[in-house]
């Protein structure tokens, strides 16, 4: 893959991820069943791609791989049922500028649990993020609306934070493809029960956009993603990816006419740049990240 292929793929990724809010508000369902859904056409694209590659998803899977595997996806579960409850709730912008919290969360888990040094830039950092969202907040009133789905999506940030550090403990010897494959099914066999019922109901419009959801918006923004890192260093696709609310914010508006206020375009600038500060300085400590 050349550079500008790279880029390219990593540019679809950002417009991919920025599009699953919107899907989420175009699906009449409710959240448990669009992350089945969304879960479980991902798991069927991603088993179709190993087959098509060659590999199987069962290489190299243990007991303690299965078990960090399935811890992951309960998180995954938990991420995505309450950030699209947030967009039901709130709208697209509201939620997905409350889900980019989540690097200030790994900061703070990182700090709590695992006990890792937090330097003053990473302070300063997570900072402007607290910052910019007392900014995006509408109201400080738990009755609106709007704040409670804000509250929903900052639970997404820290379920995908601690998604993200269980995640780093994935066994070496699997491929993203597999760790994907298995936390999808993880979190398919978590949602169902609780959308058997509504399954009946689900119009053929709403399985179409949800299968557009887990094929694209899941399995191949993962494989873009994964396959721009090979090419491109981790500095110049984080801030292509740290674009994903600017993306959803401007689909909401122009789907439907969902436009935040300037403060909240002002919170969500404040935390995209601290974003885009946080993966440069990651990029300079490590270098071979990508």
């Amino acid at each position: 893959m050349t550079r500008q292929r790279a880029l390219l793929s990593i540019h679809v990724a950002a417009v991919l991820f920025g599009l699953t809010g919107i899907f989420g508000e175009l699906i009449q369902a409710s959240a448990a069943l669009i992350t089945a859904g969304r879960a479980g056409f991902a798991v069927l694209a991603l088993l179709a791609f190993m087959r098509w590659q060659g590999a199987s998803a069962r290489t190299g899977i243990d007991r303690r791989s299965a078990a960090i595997l399935a811890t992951a996806g309960v998180m995954l579960a938990i991420h995505w049922v309450t950030f699209f409850i947030a967009v039901k709730v709130s709208g697209v912008a509201i939620a997905t500028l409350g889900f980019a919290s989540f690097p200030a969360f790994i900061t703070l888990c990182e700090w709590l649990i695992l006990r890792e040094r937090v330097s003053r830039a990473e302070w300063v950092i997570l900072l402007l993020v607290t910052t910019g969202l007392v900014l995006v907040t509408p109201s400080f009133d738990f009755g609106d609306q709007a704040t409670i789905g804000l509250m929903w999506a900052i639970a997404s940030g820290l379920s995908f934070a601690l998604f993200t550090l269980i995640n780093r403990r994935a066994a070496a010897h699997l491929s993203a493809y597999q760790v994907a494959c298995w936390e999808n099914l993880v979190v398919m066999l978590i949602t169902l029960p609780f959308c058997l019922s509504g399954l009946g109901s689900v119009s053929a419009l709403d399985w179409f956009w949800l299968a557009l959801l887990g094929v694209f918006c899941t399995a191949l923004s993962h494989y873009l993603l994964v396959s721009s890192l090979m090419v491109l260093k981790a500095r110049s696709a984080g801030i292509v990816i740290a674009l994903e609310p600017v993306y959803a914010i401007f689909f909401a508006a122009v789907l439907f006419a969902q436009y935040p206020s300037v403060r909240a375009l002002l919170g969500g600038a404040i935390m995209i740049a601290a974003i885009v500060w946080s993966g440069l300085r990651q990029t300079r400590r490590s270098p071979s990240t990508a």
